[in-house]
């Protein structure tokens, strides 16, 4: 914003230091700034420069407290600002995940950038006016509730302008809130860098608009923490033994009418038998399964549903519908599917059907993920010990890492790296 009301007040001294330095003072709507020099001669003519343009009539910025033509001609962006630009350009593009990423990780930076002062919101109101109102761009036009409306107002207010983060006091202090969980706690390695790839972006949006000279992230190195587990415990990859009795176990969850353990048991054994993620059994259907009476059938895999909430789609569906992953939009991924796949898909089919779209299947009044939580507890450990007894066993057996990628949906060194086994760890107790 711009004002007119701009006041400059006399040179003082400032003896607080080693070597004593002159302070220009002035204020900019009622706003105090103020500018340190080494010499008289220097804060003079700073001074001077601002009583010129007072004097012009030029409006004066109420974030940086200087005319523009101490800027260039160019306005000075908050990180308010420049969040709601950066968010606008990539919104079109991300997938439901990426923009639930995006604004997690610019609503944790945006509150630990901004000018002390009082009246300063609690946490959690600022990070439900930023996650719900302020960054999502079809959430802007809601309605606010009073203590949501007053926190914008004073984020809006107190958002440090982006060249401040030309100062290196202030790239640590981003630093040390990227690496911060809500209630203080260092938060985990994997999350730090998801936060810190986000920012980092935004911060290159920064310099495309010449706000930045250069990208204040790669001035500092952070203690690297401790490496992510990569490989998949092997004591929780269930063996086929009990991959038969979970598959049996899971059909007694829920009413019988409601049958939703009975329509978990196929879904369970695609994760099983075809290594398959649970948004890509989401997205199956029956045309791109091929299903004998005998013998071995396969499976088409074209789409994926991840879970993302409503929030982040378009469509206002809890599922996105993107193309499968690492892999270009529209690409088919072939997986074989073992007898025992075959005929678990035949009955489900032969029991429920299919929905409108062809899906196997379908959302109904209890949503998929809770379904799995319900059958299984952990829902990301549920479905990570099924799916990792595929890629083990194609590891232990006669397939090349080319075919065991092109089977998961994955590089050729995760299988390796992620499902490894000991040597002359034979096929059937993989």
């Amino acid at each position: 914003m711009k004002s007119y009301k701009v006041g400059i007040w006399k040179l003082s001294i400032n003896r607080s230091a080693k070597k004593p330095t002159y302070l220009v003072r002035w204020s900019v709507d009622g706003e105090p700034f103020h500018e340190s020099h080494k010499t008289k001669a220097l804060a003079d003519r700073f001074r001077a420069k601002l009583l010129r343009a007072a004097d012009k009539g030029e409006p004066f910025d109420t974030v940086t407290g200087l005319p523009d033509s101490l800027r260039g001609g160019k306005v000075a962006l908050s990180f308010v600002e420049l969040t709601l630009k950066y968010i606008d350009a990539r919104w079109a593009e991300a997938s439901a995940k990426q923009r639930d990423s995006m604004t997690d990780s610019l609503a944790t930076v945006l509150p630990a950038l901004v000018k002390p002062g009082r009246g300063r919101p609690t946490p959690e109101n600022l990070r439900r006016a930023l996650r719900s109102h302020v960054l999502p761009p079809p959430r802007r036009e809601r309605g606010r509730p009073e203590e949501i409306a007053a926190a914008v107002r004073w984020l809006e207010k107190s958002s440090l302008p982006v060249a401040e983060l030309q100062e290196i006091a202030r790239v640590h202090e981003l630093i040390d809130a990227l690496g911060r969980k809500l209630d203080g706690k260092p938060a985990a390695t994997q999350t730090y860098r998801r936060r810190r790839a986000v920012v980092f972006n935004s911060l290159e949006f920064a310099v495309e608009l010449e706000a930045l000279p250069s990208n204040p992230l790669g001035r500092v190195r952070r203690k690297r923490g401790k490496r992510p587990v990569q490989e998949v415990d092997r004591r929780v990859v269930v063996n086929p033994r009990q991959a038969r009795e979970l598959l049996v176990a899971v059909t007694y969850v829920g009413g019988y009418e409601r049958a939703s353990g009975r329509r978990l048991r196929a879904f369970f054994g695609c994760l099983y038998y075809a290594a398959m993620r649970p948004g890509e059994a989401l997205g199956l259907r029956r045309s791109d399964c091929t299903l004998p009476a005998k013998g071995w059938g396969r499976i088409e895999l074209t789409e994926t549903r991840p879970t993302a909430g409503k929030a982040w789609t378009d469509s206002g569906e809890a599922h996105d519908r993107r193309g499968l992953k690492q892999r270009a939009q529209g690409e088919v991924r072939i997986v074989p599917i073992p007898p025992p796949l075959v005929v678990l898909l035949r009955e489900h089919l032969k029991e429920f059907g299919t929905a409108k779209d062809g899906r196997l299947f379908a959302s109904g009044a209890t949503s998929w993920p809770r379904r799995r939580t319900r059958a299984c507890g952990s829902r990301r450990a549920s479905w990570r010990s099924y799916r990792g007894r595929s890629p083990r066993c194609w590891l232990s057996g006669r397939t090349t890492s080319g075919t065991r990628a092109s089977r998961s949906g994955s590089t050729p060194a995760c299988p390796l790296r992620r499902w490894r086994l000991g040597p002359g760890t034979p096929w059937m107790s993989c």
